[in-house]
């Protein structure tokens, strides 16, 4: 719709006298996606993010669209079919970026045995209950596939603990390119969207909230707004309590942390779920990332489910953490995968609600709830990645009773920016899947200056027309940015990424116009960030050539 998705310009706009219908509090999915179902209702939409879209748990989930195959046993029934249903949605609204991905889920025996007669039979009542409630809306059936074909799509199973296994489906998708997608197609309906833009106040007329008082590159401004979406996740009390006086202490954080190691040392060629010993979980086994010859170059373990209690701005991967993940692994592969093997790590907080009687974090229901103070602020909480659209539709209806607008959600068969034309492009596996018809986009960049195609970083499969991109269309703003969010080069390669913070600081820094002492303190703020992420999980320094060698 030529709309354009500029930091500068949305600030103007938002500056402005102009009010408006909605103003969403928070850049992750949850947010964005709302902003998008309210533009695309034909509201006047703001939203403002504090730091980096999906900055917080957004960027740092398993990266998979999927129902939860666990929440069965815990008779979520519903939140499993809702989130198969909103599957289901995504693979038609952004299939680019969103994919099927099979899972191979195997069953053990011996005198390690997690998996006895008794819950190998749950197990696979599991599996058919999936495929009713759900999961056969991808096309396929599960299946029971014998010890030797479950080694066939993990080679280095234990072949003196593997009894069978079960093949089933699901999806996955990069979790901060769907966040900035969706993004981008709700500012191609209108909506306003600034990141780096901080709430420091809500404004009131008598009881009634009007809008915020926000701070971005050290000025302050006020936004009006009819009506106030709060969507901030894990940080969502603080919002609440600059509206309500006092900080309800409403969110039960969970940790959820994953590590990348080389691809070479698993050999999956689909994802896995394989159980922790001395605990009632299985963790993820994925692979992720593709050179050009078809091979992924990396696996990624994970997720953990605890209690978190500390600084909720910077959730980091422990040494506990990494010997949970790797414990997993050795037990059920045969590849004695050690710290030294540890090439990335991420650690993201779920804004789980507190309920009256509850245990693990693990257990804690991940339905999502809406709530309306007093002065008429909605705020949504809970959920999951895969049941985002569904979370905005249900903030965005109560939203619009309080505006006495009679609307419904049309995002259900909306498809995404980059969906349309996204398989003619021509330009390739890598670009396709993370751009869709975008790619184009990147392609003239390249065609424009050919040094663009050399690779970010070695190793890597990202491109330096993609950090390029990445500024001037993607509303990247600083040099985590380009590497953690608009490419995953910081997750898949933590050391690597942190060896070329100089050279890609002065790539980027041309682009916003950085000073040389601007891009050498870029490069230095993101290598700090680096030796802290490493330092509280206590990992060694790791060289990625040596690493993705077989």
């Amino acid at each position: 719709m030529g709309v354009t998705f500029l930091r500068a310009q949305a600030l103007d706009r938002l500056a402005s006298s102009e009010t408006f219908d909605v103003l969403i509090i928070g850049g992750g999915i949850t947010g964005v996606g709302c902003a998008l179902d309210a533009a695309s209702r034909g509201l006047k939409v703001a939203l403002v993010e504090r730091d980096d879209f999906s900055s917080g748990t957004s960027s740092k989930s398993s990266k998979l669209v999927h129902g939860g195959l666990r929440y069965l046993q815990q008779k979520e029934f519903r939140l499993v079919y809702e989130a198969l249903a909103e599957r289901q949605n995504l693979l038609y609204t952004a299939p680019h970026v969103v994919r099927i991905l099979p899972f191979l889920l195997p069953v053990f025996k011996g005198k390690d045995n997690l998996f006895n007669k008794r819950i190998a039979r749950i197990v696979g009542t599991s599996m058919w209950m999936y495929d009713f409630t759900g999961g056969a809306r991808i096309g396929k059936l599960h299946k029971k596939v014998s010890a030797a074909e479950a080694k066939r799509h993990v080679p280095t199973l234990r072949v003196d603990r593997i009894a069978y296994g079960y093949l089933y489906y699901d999806a996955r998708a990069d979790d901060s390119r769907l966040v900035i997608t969706i993004a981008r197609t709700a500012a191609e309906h209108g909506a306003t969207l600034a990141n780096y833009t901080n709430v420091v106040a809500l404004r009131k007329d008598g009881a009634k909230c009007i809008g915020a008082t926000v701070e971005a590159d050290g000025k302050r401004f006020d936004i009006n707004a009819r009506t106030v979406v709060n969507a901030t996740g894990v940080w969502s009390d603080d919002v609440r309590a600059l509206d309500e006086g006092k900080h309800p202490s409403s969110i039960r954080p969970a940790k959820g942390m994953h590590i990348t190691v080389p691809w070479s040392k698993v050999r999956n060629d689909i994802a896995a779920v394989v159980p922790v010993p001395k605990d009632k979980r299985s963790v993820f086994v994925v692979p992720w990332g593709d050179d050009g010859s078809g091979t992924p170059q990396f696996t990624y373990i994970g997720t953990t489910d605890t209690d978190y209690n500390g600084d909720v701005d910077d959730p980091q991967c422990t040494p506990e953490d990494i010997e949970y993940c790797l414990r997993a692994i050795n037990f059920s592969c045969d590849v004695n995968l050690t710290e030294a093997d540890v090439l990335g790590t991420w650690a993201g907080l779920r804004p789980l609600v507190k309920q009256a009687t509850s245990g693990r974090t693990a257990d804690l229901s991940r339905r999502h709830s809406i709530r309306r103070s007093a002065s008429g602020v909605v705020t949504v909480n809970g959920g999951k990645l895969t049941t985002y659209r569904r979370m905005a539709a249900d903030a965005i209806n109560d939203a619009c009773d309080q505006l006495e607008i009679k609307t419904k959600s049309v995002t259900k068969r909306l498809q995404l920016n980059g969906a349309v034309g996204w398989d003619t492009t021509g330009q390739g596996e890598h670009l396709q899947s993370r751009f869709g018809s975008n790619a184009n986009a990147i392609a003239a960049l390249i065609a424009n200056d050919p040094t663009l195609s050399e690779p970010l970083i070695p190793g890597l499969p990202y491109l330096k027309a993609e950090a390029i991109y990445a500024v001037r269309d993607e509303m990247a703003y600083t040099l985590d940015d380009v590497l953690s969010r608009r490419t995953r080069a910081r997750l898949l390669a933590r050391d690597a990424s942190a060896a070329g913070a100089d050279e890609i600081a002065a790539l980027i820094g041309t682009e916003l116009g950085w000073s040389a002492e601007h891009i050498a303190a870029a490069a230095a703020r993101y290598r700090a960030s680096i030796e802290h992420e490493r330092a509280s999980a206590n990992l060694p320094e790791t060289a990625l050539d040596a690493n993705l060698g077989a």
